[in-house]
C-alpha cells in the first residue's frame, strides 16, 4: 500500500490524482469535439482519476482497517465482577433464607459519563481526511462514505464483542434458563451506557475529524455504521420486554429501563436529523415496550404475593421466606422511585387498603387515612397495596397452625418485621408514619391475642374459685389445692414443650414479650403460692417462682426442650 511507505509517498500521490481531477474540470468546462485532441486527454485522464478513486479508496479502507485502536479501560471490564444475587430467588421462590439480604440492585457503571477515545491511530487522520477531500471534490463521496461504513461497522460489532454481547434472536433469549438471562441483562446494561457514552461518541468524533465541515455526511456514516450494533442491543431488550412478565426480572428490567432513558439524551445528540430518525425512533419504540414490561412485571411481583400457596404451617412461627422477600425487594426498589412513579401513574386505581373495616383494624389510626392515602405517590398507592396483598396472605398462612396461639406469634412476628424494615429505610417516606403506627398496633395485638390464648386458661388455674370445701365458704380443700398446682405444673411443662421450640428472631420483641409474661405469670404464681402457703404441703411444690422465671426464658429459641430432667425429686 502506497501510505505503508510513509506519509510523504502519499501526500505525492494525492497531489497527482489532484492534477488529474482539476485536468478533468478545466477540460469539462470546454465545450470539446470528440475528434479533438484535447476530448481524447479528458477521456484518458476520466480513465486516470477512474482508476486512482479505486485505489485511493482501497487505500482508506486499509488505513482504517490497520489503524484501529480498540482497547477496553480497565474500568470497563465485568468478566470478575459479576454477583449473580438474585439467582437463588429464581422463579419467584421464598424457601432461602439467603434472600433476606441478597437483593440489591447493580451499579450499572453510573459513573460512566461521555469518553472520546481514538478510535484510530491519531497519527493518520490527517491522511484519511486528505483521501476523503479529494474523493469528494473528485464526485466520488458515495464511494468514500460506504467504505468508511464498511470498515467502521465491523469495528462497532468488535466493541460489542470487547462487551461480551453475544448475538442472540429474539426465540434464543425467550429460551434461556433464568442464570443465564440475569447474567445477560447484566452485562448488556453495562455495554449499552459504555457503547453509547464511550464508543458511540468515540465514533462521531472520528466522523467529524475525516469529514471535517460536511456535517450531513458525518451523520449519515455515523447512523450506518452504528446501525447494526445498536439493532443488535435493541433487539436484545425487544426480546425481554415480549417474553414473560417473571417477577424475578423486576430489578433487572427496571436497570435497562433506567440506562435508556439515562441514555435517551445521548441518542438524540447523536442522531439528530434524518439520517439517524430510524434509529432514534427504534430506541423510543423499545423503551416504550421496557417500560410497559416493566409495569406488568411489577403488577405480575403482586399478584404473585398475593397468590403465594403453602401447604403447611411455617416451623416455629418465625418470619416467613415471603416476608422477608417481598420486604427486602420493595427496599430495593425504592431506589428505582423516580421510574416507577412515572410508569405506575397512569396504571389502574389502587384503594385504599386500610380505609376498609377489618375484624383487627384500629380505630385510633383510621381517621386520618384517607388523607394519608390521597397524598402518596404512584409508588407508594402500589406499594400500600402490596403490603396489604402480603398481610391478607400472611393471614391466611397463619390459619395453617393447630394451635390459635403459634398463628398469633407467627403474625406478631411477621406484622412486626415489615414495620421495622419500614421504619429502618427510605420505605418510611414512601408508605408514611401512620402506616408504620398501624402495624406497630397490630403486631401489639397479635402479641396480647398470643398472650391470651396461651396463658388465660392456665391462670385461671392460679385463682380461688372453686377451692372451698362444698357447704364451708371459709374453708379450702387441701386435695383441690394439690390438684390445681399439679394441673398447672402439667400445663406449664406442655407449654414448655411445645413454646421452646416456636421463635421469635427479633431479640427485642422476644425480651419484651418474656417480661410481659413473666409479670403475669410468675405474679400470679407467687400471690397463689403465698396465699395458701398454710395450706400446701412443701414437697407438692414442684418448682419456685424464679424457677418458673427462668425456665419462661427458654420459650422462643427454636429448640423444643423438656422440664423432664429439672423436676425436683
Amino acid at each position: 500500500m502506497i501510505w505503508d511507505s510513509g506519509t510523504d509517498d502519499g501526500k505525492d500521490y494525492l497531489k497527482m490524482v489532484d492534477e488529474v481531477r482539476r485536468l478533468v474540470e478545466r477540460f469539462e468546462g470546454l465545450n470539446l469535439s470528440k475528434d479533438s485532441e484535447e476530448y481524447e486527454i479528458l477521456r484518458k485522464a476520466n480513465d486516470v482519476l477512474q482508476t486512482s478513486m479505486a485505489r485511493v479508496e482501497e487505500e482508506f479502507k486499509h488505513m482504517l482497517a490497520h489503524n484501529r485502536q480498540n482497547f477496553e479501560p480497565e474500568r470497563l471490564s465485568f468478566r470478575s465482577t459479576e454477583d449473580d444475587s438474585l439467582d437463588d430467588s429464581s422463579r419467584f421462590s421464598f424457601g432461602d433464607e439467603s434472600v433476606d439480604d441478597s437483593i440489591q440492585r447493580d451499579s450499572i457503571s453510573r459513573g460512566a459519563e461521555v469518553y472520546v477515545m481514538d478510535l484510530i491511530n491519531p497519527q493518520v487522520i490527517p491522511d484519511l481526511r486528505n483521501i476523503a477531500d479529494l474523493m469528494f471534490d473528485s464526485n466520488y463521496g458515495r464511494e468514500c462514505s460506504q467504505a468508511f461504513i464498511s470498515v467502521r461497522k465491523d469495528a462497532l460489532d468488535d466493541c460489542l464483542y470487547i462487551l461480551e454481547v453475544e448475538k442472540s434472536s429474539i426465540e434464543d433469549v425467550l429460551k434461556m434458563e433464568w442464570a443465564t438471562l440475569n447474567s445477560r441483562i447484566r452485562r448488556w446494561t453495562k455495554a449499552l451506557r459504555v457503547f453509547v457514552r464511550i464508543y458511540l461518541a468515540s465514533e462521531k468524533y472520528l466522523c467529524e475529524q475525516i469529514f471535517g465541515e460536511r456535517e450531513s455526511v458525518s451523520s449519515f456514516c455515523l447512523s450506518e455504521s452504528s446501525k447494526a450494533s445498536i439493532l443488535q442491543l435493541l433487539n436484545f431488550a425487544e426480546a425481554i420486554a415480549v417474553g414473560p412478565h417473571q417477577p424475578e426480572k423486576l430489578l433487572r428490567i427496571l436497570d435497562m429501563y433506567e440506562v435508556m432513558v439515562d441514555l435517551t439524551p445521548d441518542i438524540e445528540s447523536f442522531y439528530p436529523d434524518d439520517n439517524g430518525a430510524y434509529l432514534r425512533t427504534e430506541f423510543q419504540d423499545v423503551l416504550t415496550r421496557v417500560g410497559e414490561c416493566v409495569t406488568s412485571t411489577f403488577l405480575e411481583f403482586k399478584n404473585a404475593v398475593g397468590s403465594n400457596v403453602s401447604n403447611a404451617a411455617f416451623p416455629g412461627g418465625g418470619i416467613h421466606h415471603l416476608t422477608r422477600y417481598v420486604m427486602n425487594y420493595i427496599r430495593t426498589l425504592i431506589d428505582y422511585s423516580n421510574s416507577l412513579n412515572t410508569l405506575l401513574k397512569d396504571h389502574g386505581e389502587v384503594q385504599d387498603p386500610d380505609s376498609t373495616s377489618s375484624p383487627d383494624a384500629s380505630p385510633a389510626y383510621g381517621e386520618d387515612s384517607s388523607n394519608d392515602f390521597s397524598s402518596l405517590c404512584p409508588m407508594g398507592l402500589h406499594f400500600r397495596s402490596l403490603m396489604s396483598l402480603l398481610e391478607s396472605n400472611l393471614e391466611e398462612k397463619s390459619r395453617l397452625y393447630k394451635e390459635d396461639a403459634l398463628g398469633h406469634l407467627f403474625l406478631m412476628n411477621n406484622i412486626h418485621y415489615m414495620a421495622e424494615k419500614v421504619k429502618g429505610s427510605e420505605l418510611r417516606n414512601v408508605l408514611g408514619d401512620n402506616w408504620i403506627r398501624k402495624r406497630n398496633w397490630k403486631f401489639q395485638h397479635y402479641a396480647m391475642s398470643y398472650e391470651r390464648s396461651t396463658w388465660s386458661s392456665i391462670l385461671s388455674l392460679l385463682r380461688d374459685g372453686g377451692l372451698h370445701h362444698s357447704g364451708h365458704s371459709g374453708s379450702i380443700s387441701k386435695t383441690l389445692l394439690k390438684e390445681r398446682l399439679q394441673m398447672f405444673y402439667t400445663a406449664f411443662e406442655e407449654i414448655y414443650k411445645s413454646q421452646t421450640g416456636w421463635s421469635i428472631p427479633n431479640s427485642q420483641l422476644c425480651d419484651d414479650l418474656r417480661i410481659s409474661m413473666s409479670l403475669k405469670v410468675i405474679q400470679a404464681y407467687r400471690t397463689f403460692v403465698g396465699r395458701h402457703a398454710n395450706n400446701i404441703n412443701e414437697k407438692y411444690i414442684k418448682y419456685s417462682a424464679d424457677d418458673l422465671e427462668n425456665y419462661l426464658l427458654d420459650l422462643f429459641e427454636g429448640a423444643p426442650r423438656s422440664l423432664n430432667s429439672f423436676h425436683r425429686k
